[in-house]
């Protein structure tokens, strides 16, 4: 291959490389998903996770209770995948929730967190 051959192939190499990165800072950037994560505590029954998936998430009484049986087996369960602002929304909504009137030693609400999904936490409540 001569040399000018090889300034060629150079040249659209170049011009192809430049229209792929064009092409991706003109496609849309996704949010970062965070998880919303509900930990255990042995100052809740089942019913106050139900009711909080329920009136919170809108989730069904039978989703609920398998949400407040990971918690309580596994120490947490994770009850939403969002954008990192309305996670931070449902985390505080959980902290503001209140306490279990099913159980005398309940002193407030249930803790939350959130964590990036880039984590990979492998408890996955879907």
């Amino acid at each position: 291959m001569t040399s000018e051959n090889n300034v060629v192939a150079s040249v659209q190499e170049r011009s192809a490389e430049n229209r792929n990165s064009a092409d991706r800072a003109s496609q849309p950037r996704r949010q970062p998903k965070y998880h919303v994560i509900l930990w255990n505590d042995d100052d809740y029954s089942f019913w106050y996770v139900i009711a909080i998936m329920k009136a919170l998430f809108h989730h069904a009484a039978e989703k609920g209770y398998e949400i407040a049986k990971q918690v309580h087996t596994a120490g947490k369960a994770i009850v939403l995948t969002t954008t990192g602002e309305h996670a931070e929304l449902k985390r505080d909504q959980i902290h503001a929730y209140g306490k279990d009137a099913l159980v005398a030693r309940c002193a407030g609400s249930m803790s939350s967190s959130i964590e990036p999904e880039s984590w990979r936490i492998s408890l996955l409540c879907q």
